[in-house]
């Protein structure tokens, strides 16, 4: 796990690696962040906000997040920039600190699932779930590899994003490292 800095994009939600969100910047702070990840390349922190709000002052942040890659971007009809974004790696906030603009910039470590696990016997039922979902919401996993229902983490985050849960119940499978413990929280949340 390597320590990098990466600008924070506080919400009342939770991006899961894999899933898109789509979001609307307006304050000069988020702004500034769209225009450093230009330049850069890089992406920033999506972090689910557990004191404050979206708008106005720094906002507490949860100690886990996940990094959004921007995708596309564009104009809404009320003016406002609109981007779409992609969850990629996981990472853990180390400390946090406030530019002059009010944006919040965090030390992190990095908490990657690099390798695929493969899926347990006990967890075959949350890709069957998974399959099922997919085939009634179609979209773009709907056509995924056959290979990827046999990916722990693959299946656990897009149950995730999929089952109506909770945001608390979605940052706690985002805190956990561990594939098959996710698969096992998220059967827990099922029954």
């Amino acid at each position: 796990m390597s320590a990098d800095s990466l600008p924070l994009f506080p919400l009342h939600t939770v991006l899961l690696p894999g899933a898109a969100l789509g979001l609307r910047v307006f304050e000069p702070r988020y702004l500034d962040l769209v225009r450093e990840c230009g330049r850069s390349g890089g992406g920033f922190g999506i972090c689910l906000i557990l004191d404050g709000g979206e708008a106005g002052g720094p906002a507490t942040p949860a100690a886990f997040g996940t990094e959004a890659l921007i995708e596309d971007f564009g104009t809404g009809e009320d003016g406002l920039l609109t981007l779409q974004v992609r969850g990629a790696r996981r990472f853990r906030v180390r400390r946090t600190r406030v530019r002059d603009n009010g944006l919040l910039v965090a030390d992190i470590g990095w908490h990657g699932d690099l390798d695929v696990d493969e899926l347990r016997p006990q967890h075959g039922l949350l890709a069957m779930v998974l399959e099922r979902i997919l085939d009634q919401v179609g979209g773009e996993h709907a056509q995924a590899s056959a290979a990827r229902f046999d990916d722990a983490a693959w299946i656990c985050w897009r149950l995730a994003e999929f089952l109506p849960l909770t945001d608390a119940q979605r940052q706690s499978l985002l805190q956990e490292d561990d594939p098959h413990a996710r698969l096992d929280q998220l059967l827990g949340m099922m029954s």
